[in-house]
């Protein structure tokens, strides 16, 4: 067949539409017509009459397959030589879908992993309790031993008793010393901090010592050695003299503790009558008794501060 009028040289280069145009014209093609193909004279027809297809007999019914495999027909057992689908071409993709095998099934694929979702609930669930049983036990060290909740709130007790501190131990190398708070009140006496001046925490002092019978005791720990030492009081007076029995260990001293104006301070500047005096007291080892009492005979308008126990430095 030679090129230019004798249609398309291969079934690709048949152009269906050729008679549309006037080079296809040209070179014969047709239109389509009732019965037959349309294109170039020559060319290859690609079009079959109506029931040329041969397709097989209704199939009986489908054998059951093994497990896993699509059962077919038995009408197709073998391949249609007239005519066969385009997805059964090589390369095409298949368009039956395929079976998927359960869960837990011999096909690779396995279910939820719902023993690890467990253990991963009980591990919280373990964990949140732990957390509450440990702040509840933290809360238990806030309350006191009878079971009541500690008060953060401070207090300015004026209680006669002593307070733990009262019979403190001196720390290594150091002599026992002591505040108003920690003394023993007797006699009328009370805890006050009107007037400015006292060393003691908070600046508490001892009111209510000039009566007869006024009474503070201060317990003595930590001594090492028995031996004579100096007992070191800070008091308070209005610019006049004053003065007080003391007693060690149930004995009294032969001389009143003196308590005297050292400073000249002007009569009745109770801010400006602070000042320090001292007296001997024979101690024993180990825990010992310190009174100092307003009795008969002595002159006690006096506010009482600190107390302290040093070497005697005449021995």
């Amino acid at each position: 067949m030679t090129a230019g009028n004798n249609g398309a040289s291969t079934p690709e280069d048949d152009d269906p539409f050729g008679y549309l145009y006037a080079d296809g014209q040209a070179n014969g093609a047709q239109p389509p017509s009732g019965g037959g193909g349309y294109g170039y004279p020559g060319s290859v027809n690609r079009v079959r009459a109506v029931g040329q297809r041969q397709y097989g007999q209704q199939a009986p019914a489908a054998a059951t397959a093994p497990y896993g495999q699509v059962a077919q027909p038995a009408g197709h057992a073998q391949p249609n030589a007239h005519y066969a689908a385009p997805e059964t071409f090589p390369g095409s993709a298949p368009t039956t879908q395929q079976q998927q095998p359960p869960y837990g099934g011999g096909g690779g694929r396995r279910g939820p992993n719902t023993k690890g979702l467990l253990i991963g609930a009980i591990a919280v669930v373990a964990a949140v309790v732990i957390g509450i049983g440990v702040a509840m036990m933290g809360g238990d060290g806030e309350k006191d031993a009878a079971g009541n909740e500690a008060s953060t709130s401070p207090t300015t007790s004026q209680s006669s008793e002593p307070s733990a501190s009262s019979s403190q131990s001196a720390a290594a190398g150091e002599l026992p010393k002591t505040d108003a708070k920690t003394l023993r009140l007797e006699g009328g006496t009370t805890l006050a901090s009107d007037v400015k001046g006292a060393q003691s925490e908070g600046g508490v002092y001892v009111q209510g010592f000039n009566q007869v019978g006024a009474k503070v005791t201060w317990t003595v720990n930590g001594i090492e050695k028995a031996g004579t030492y100096r007992l070191y009081v800070r008091y308070d007076i209005p610019g006049v003299d004053a003065n007080a029995t003391l007693t060690v260990n149930g004995k009294a001293n032969t001389q009143p503790l003196n308590l005297k104006n050292f400073a000249n301070q002007p009569k009745g500047d109770w801010e400006k009558g602070w000042q320090t005096t001292w007296g001997q007291v024979t101690l024993s080892k180990g825990t010992n008794t310190i009174e100092l009492s307003c009795q008969q005979g002595n002159q006690c308008d006096a506010y009482l501060d600190q107390f302290s126990v040093t070497e005697n430095v005449d021995q």
